[in-house]
């Protein structure tokens, strides 16, 4: 008797494993809010075979944007965090920048100042701390960094301030079929290195903003070198068409946080067929931060999020993640 119970309770294991796995909430992070029930009702029906929506699975990509997407934007972006930290580091040899702006301002941690100097300012800084070397020597002295370096405020690894509810929705969209990408302002050498190690998306699929780079031959060894002029802006206008020439196909999700990303979900959301788009909304100051200026937030230079880019929202039938809502849980 016993030879048949022992494989019926064998069975039956396995039939509830199965079970739990089916029922298991892939987005605990996750708020039951209608935020979260659309998301998952729209993976069911283009991942479903005999949906009307099916899209097949060569055809399911999702792009996200990084700063303010997937992990934290402020009180400045990583990258430029990370660009300040090299002028630091490379100061000694350049006496002039004490008093030379941008530099100045960054030595002497005047971020108003450094605000004034607008984008070109900027701009001088990604030059003279991102270039000059080659793309070896720039992925291993960003791997460094990154791998040190920790927020002011949450006094943790860069690494460690990416939202938990979106590395959720990452895997659950793995899960049901789909190719997922970054579609970035930021540098795509400066991503490449750690984003399968965080994401779990590996560097063929990051797009990001570039410099101009050049083939040479060093000492006997093939190399690209960096040069300080910039090749390409992966931001507003040009995250299409960064979509396209790393891509080749057109999502059918687009997640974003800021104007800079508008022109990405109008693009993913204008095709034919079962398409989604999502916005980040800060509004949670106590577990991350809150700004906009849309909806009375304090405006904010980085990830800006402007009434006008909720009001096309609410026109275009995109979803609107409202951080204190929707997320239970912020970080990891």
């Amino acid at each position: 008797m016993k030879h048949i119970i022992l494989p019926i309770l064998t069975l039956g294991v396995i039939l509830t494993g199965r079970a739990d796995a089916q029922t298991q909430d892939p987005l605990p992070s996750w708020n039951e809010t209608a935020t979260k029930a659309a998301i998952i009702e729209f993976v069911e029906k283009v991942s479903s075979d005999g949906s009307p929506d099916f899209v097949p699975p060569e055809d399911r990509i999702a792009t996200f944007d990084n700063d303010g997407t997937l992990w934290c934007e402020q009180p400045i972006y990583t990258q430029l965090a990370f660009a300040f930290d090299r002028v630091k580091a490379l100061a000694p040899e350049h006496p002039e920048w004490k008093t030379k702006q941008p530099y100045k301002a960054v030595l002497d941690g005047d971020l108003e100042s450094l605000k004034s100097q607008g984008e070109k300012g900027v701009a001088e800084i990604i030059a003279a701390t991102h270039a000059g070397m080659t793309s070896d020597e720039f992925a291993k002295i960003s791997s460094d960094w990154i791998a040190t370096a920790k927020h002011p405020r949450f006094k943790r690894p860069y690494t460690e301030c990416v939202y938990q509810p979106q590395l959720e929705l990452l895997a659950f969209l793995r899960d049901n079929g789909f190719q997922t990408f970054i579609v970035s302002g930021g540098g795509i050498e400066f991503m490449r290195p750690w984003t399968a190690r965080v994401y779990g998306i590996a560097a063929p699929q990051v797009v990001g903003s570039s410099i101009v780079t050049e083939f040479q031959m060093q000492n006997g060894k093939p190399v690209l070198m960096r040069l300080p002029k910039v090749n390409f802006v992966d931001d507003k206008a040009g995250k299409p068409v960064g979509i396209g020439q790393h891509i080749g196909k057109r999502p059918i999700l687009a997640f974003g946080n800021s104007a800079g990303d508008r022109e990405m979900l109008q693009y993913a959301t204008g095709g034919d067929g079962a398409r989604l788009g999502l916005l980040v909304y800060h509004d949670d100051a106590e577990r991350e931060y809150a700004y906009g200026p849309a909806g009375g937030l304090p405006d904010s230079k980085m990830g800006t999020f402007p009434q006008s880019l909720m009001d096309e929202a609410g026109k275009n039938g995109w979803i609107v993640v409202r951080m204190k809502e929707d997320w239970n849980r912020a970080f990891p």
